[in-house]
């Protein structure tokens, strides 16, 4: 699995998961659970991977829909 998003908007997570799904690219949310730990401040990113062989479309997907994490 690689990185293709990372953001500490859920929204945003949630919006480019749904935008890959309906292109057929299955994307996994992850560290999602970590406002356990942080205190439900929001300040550490959540991460949005895709399986290897997807990822150069999931980024390119991404990229012309202009959600873009800022790195």
């Amino acid at each position: 699995m690689k990185e293709v998003l990372r953001t500490t908007n859920p929204l945003l997570i949630t919006r480019a998961a749904d935008l890959l799904a309906s292109e057929g690219i299955e994307a996994f949310a992850m560290d999602q659970h970590m406002s356990v730990l942080e205190g439900s401040l929001g300040i550490l990113p959540r991460r949005l991977m895709v399986a290897d062989r997807h990822h150069f479309m999931a980024a390119a997907i991404l990229r012309d829909n202009q959600i873009d994490d800022g790195r």
